[in-house]
């Protein structure tokens, strides 16, 4: 079985896809694009010598990279880092003080808590703070 140059493009589209589905790189996935792009301009005779196709292959998929990484990459990080915002509204009660620039301690749920004053300014132990936001296992608080 012979393969033509379509359908070895279409291959090395594929598993390009593939490569970036193992990774985390969002890398691989803008050399798929090229890839399939080129296999498609072949297919239609558009590109009809290797050194047209190579060199469409590099081009789109350098074109894609620039324009559109980035753009991926803060769709991705949006989807990845979530706001967790069960706690927040939640009354919490500080068990350790919490410096203006550093971290005290809350009491919340059964458990401790890191916690950082959102208005930088001093809590001391004993008092009821709410819950702003979360940062990580690091929650911001503010004196109640």
């Amino acid at each position: 079985m012979d393969l033509t140059l379509p359908q070895i493009w279409l291959i090395v589209g594929l598993v390009m896809l593939l490569a970036e589905l193992v990774s985390v790189l969002l890398v691989f996935v803008f050399f798929a694009v090229g890839a399939l792009l080129t296999s498609l301009l072949t297919s239609i005779g558009l590109l009809p010598t290797t050194e047209s196709q190579i060199l469409a292959f590099s081009a789109i998929s350098l074109v894609s990279l620039l324009i559109l990484r980035k753009q991926a990459r803060i769709l991705l990080n949006r989807r990845t880092h979530p706001e967790y915002s069960e706690f927040t509204g939640e009354t919490a009660m500080v068990i350790r003080d919490i410096p203006g620039n550093g971290e005290g301690r809350i009491y919340y749920r059964g458990a401790e808590w890191k916690a950082v004053s959102e208005t930088h300014q001093h809590i001391p132990a004993g008092s009821k703070v709410v819950i702003k936001k979360t940062e990580g296992i690091v929650l911001i608080v503010e004196e109640s």
